[in-house]
C-alpha cells in the first residue's frame, strides 16, 4: 500500500470534516444541544456540543472510500503479517466499535448521563469490541529478550485490555478542556504514529491513524479558540476509542513495546494529567468523576497566568516533543529497534 493512499485519507476526512462541521453546528443550534457555562466551564456563552459527529463522519468516509478503493486494486493487507480478510475485518469492527461510542457520546451531551451510566456505557462497547475480536495478544513480545515472549493468562489479557479501554476513553475526555486542545493534540498524536507505523510497514494503522487525524484538522477549523462548536463527550469518547483500539490492533502486528507503549508515550499528557487527577480527588475525598480546574491545561492559565490560545499551543510543543521522543525510542533504542 503506497504512502499516497494513506495520504489521500487524510485529506478526504479532512474535506469531510470541514465541510460537515457547519452544518452539525447548525444542527445543535436548532435543537439546542449547547454546552452550558459554569464555574468549570471554560468559554463564557453556550457552544455546541456535538462535534464529535463531524470528525466521525470524515473519519468513515473516508475509510470506507480507501476500503473500496484497496479491495478493487487487490492492495489491502498485502503488507504485513496479516491478510486481506483480517484487514478488512478490523476496519469494519473498528467503525462498528466507534459508531457505538460515538451514540453513548451523543446521548450524554443532549440528555446528560450520571457518570455511573456513561462509564458502564463504555464497559459495553468495550465488551462488544473484545467479543468482536479486539483484545490484547495473549503472547507478547519482550523488549529486553526478543525471543523470550511473555506469557499472559487469558484472564489477564482479557482485563488488560478492558482497563485499557476504559484508561484510553477517559483520559483523552479529561483533557477537552480548551478550544481547540483535543482536536490538535488528536492531529499531533495520530501523526506521529502514523510515521511510526509507516516505519514499521504496517499502513493499514497508519491508514486508520490518517483518517483520524484528517478527521481532527477538519473540524480544528471551527474548533479553534474562540471556537464556534466543541467536540462534547461524542468527541472525546470516540477518539479515545480510536487510539484504545488501534493500539490493540496493532498488537497482533508488531511488539507489545511498540503497539502499547509508544501511543502511552505519545499520549503521556492526557493519560499522566487522568492519574494526576484520580490522586488529586482521592486525597481530597471526592469523588474521581467529580469534575474541576486542576487538569493541567486548567493550571497553566489560572497559575501562570497564560491565555487559552497560549496554554493550547504549549500543550502542542509538549505533544509534539513526546511524539519525538516515541519516534526516536522505536528507532534508536536498541531492543525496540530490532522488534
Amino acid at each position: 500500500m503506497s504512502p499516497l493512499v494513506v495520504l489521500a485519507v487524510a485529506l478526504i476526512a479532512f474535506a469531510t470534516a470541514l465541510f460537515t462541521t457547519p452544518y452539525v453546528r447548525r444542527l445543535a443550534l436548532n435543537v439546542g444541544m449547547l454546552d452550558a457555562t459554569g464555574e468549570r466551564r471554560m468559554h463564557e456563552e453556550p457552544k455546541p456540543r456535538i462535534g464529535g459527529i463531524a470528525v466521525y463522519l470524515g473519519f468513515a468516509f473516508a475509510l470506507f472510500s480507501a476500503l473500496g478503493y484497496l479491495i478493487k486494486t487487490g492492495q489491502f493487507g498485502q503488507v504485513g503479517r496479516i491478510g486481506a480478510l483480517d484487514s478488512v475485518h478490523d476496519v469494519i469492527g473498528l467503525i462498528f466499535g466507534g459508531t457505538l461510542i460515538l451514540m453513548v457520546g451523543i446521548w450524554d451531551d443532549v440528555m446528560t448521563m450520571s457518570p455511573r451510566a456513561k462509564l458502564f456505557a463504555q464497559a459495553l462497547v468495550a465488551g462488544i469490541s473484545m467479543l468482536y475480536g479486539f483484545v490484547i495478544p495473549q503472547y507478547i513480545t519482550n523488549p529486553f529478550h526478543p525471543h523470550a515472549p511473555i506469557y499472559l493468562y487469558p484472564w489477564v489479557s482479557i482485563v488488560l485490555t478492558f482497563v485499557w479501554y476504559l484508561g484510553m476513553m477517559n483520559a483523552i475526555n479529561f483533557i477537552d478542556g480548551l478550544d481547540g486542545l483535543l482536536s490538535g493534540l488528536t492531529v499531533i498524536s495520530a501523526a506521529s504514529l502514523i510515521v511510526i507505523d509507516l516505519q514499521r510497514g504496517h499502513p493499514e494503522v497508519a491508514l486508520i491513524l490518517a483518517a483520524l487525524a484528517g478527521g481532527a484538522l477538519g473540524f480544528l477549523r471551527y474548533n479553534w479558540n474562540p471556537a464556534k462548536i466543541i467536540l462534547g463527550d461524542s468527541g472525546a469518547l470516540f477518539i479515545g476509542y480510536v487510539f484504545a483500539t488501534v493500539s490493540i490492533i496493532g498488537a497482533s502486528k508488531t511488539a507489545f513495546a511498540i503497539s502499547l507503549l509508544v501511543p502511552l508515550v505519545v499520549l503521556a499528557l492526557p493519560v499522566l494529567d487522568t492519574a494526576f487527577a484520580i490522586v488529586r480527588r482521592t486525597r481530597a475525598g471526592r469523588k474521581i468523576y467529580e469534575a474541576d480546574r486542576g487538569h493541567f491545561h486548567h493550571q497553566l492559565i489560572f497559575r501562570f497566568g497564560l491565555n487559552v490560545r497560549q496554554a493550547v499551543l504549549l500543550i502542542y510543543a509538549v505533544c509534539i516533543a513526546l511524539g519525538l521522543v516515541a519516534l526516536l525510542l522505536t528507532n534508536g533504542y536498541a531492543p525496540l529497534r530490532g522488534l
